[in-house]
């Protein structure tokens, strides 16, 4: 008779240390941005916005910088590291925002405006970035849309939601790209209206690229990093998160006793 033999199964696989060997063979660094997954953020070597995240690798030793978000975020890293090697792990990882204001279209549009200075969101592709004057983030849109003199015309891209904003706090006439987000374009208002009446304790934060319609309700209005110092620094007992419901994993580290309700969208 012939013995069976019964192969010894291989134990699974620990991808947590498998990545961190990896890391350490490459000299590389971890991105993840705050709308990533849990596990994904777990991993990261830092987790931040897009620019935040470019601006801490510029500042490391590695040798290479793995970018846990999409495509423009990756150029961006690429751009304040030149020397760097950048990998995104998914190349088709777009981004609504950005795929909304195609270069080709762009450059028309400035051509019909040439009087016009450009201020683009940070959330654009790399060429969108080269054709404009200054380039700001959610949190200092403001400030610079008032660095330029009043009788400046200005072009405000890619965001017609965050223009509006930044035109209602500024003041100014701007003329938008009329490219949006779907993440925070898809969020309804009725919905938000009663999400607060089964939780009138909780107070209202969201980002300024939302709907003005949402954002009329909001108590807190802000970038992403913004929204996480808000809720580590309050009192409040509750918060209906208006934004990527990915960033509620850090709000829940900063503020473990506060209830962090995620906004349906439609």
């Amino acid at each position: 008779m012939f013995a069976t033999v019964v192969p010894t199964p291989k134990p699974p696989l620990d991808l947590f240390a498998a990545i961190a060997a990896l890391k350490q063979e490459l000299n590389a660094v971890i991105l993840a941005h705050y709308y990533q997954n849990n596990d994904l953020q777990d991993i990261a070597d830092y987790i931040g916005d897009s620019l935040g995240l470019a601006q801490a690798a510029a500042n490391t030793d590695a040798d290479v910088i793995v970018f846990v978000g999409v495509h423009f975020m990756a150029e961006t890293a690429k751009i304040l590291n030149p020397h760097k090697q950048v990998l995104l792990p998914d190349l088709n990882a777009g981004c609504s925002l950005a795929d909304s204001c195609p270069p080709d279209e762009f450059s028309r549009f400035l051509a019909d405006h040439p009087d016009h200075k450009v201020v683009s969101y940070i959330n654009c592709s790399a060429a969108i970035k080269a054709m404009s004057d200054v380039i700001c983030t959610s949190a200092n849109a403001v400030a610079i849309v008032n660095s330029f003199p009043p009788d400046q015309p200005l072009i405000f891209a890619p965001d017609r939601n965050l223009g509006r904003y930044v035109a209602e706090k500024t003041g100014r006439d701007l003329l938008l790209w009329q490219g949006t987000c779907i993440v925070h374009e898809i969020f309804s208002e009725q919905k938000l209206v009663a999400l607060k009446v089964q939780h009138p304790h909780a107070q209202v934060i969201a980002h300024p690229e939302c709907e003005p319609a949402v954002l009329r309700h909001a108590d807190f209005i802000g970038s992403t990093t913004a929204l996480i110092k808000f809720v580590a620094r309050s009192d409040a007992p509750a918060f209906i998160v208006v934004t990527e419901p990915g960033v509620i994993h850090q709000m829940q580290k900063v503020a473990p006793r506060q209830d962090l309700y995620p906004r349906a969208p439609q």
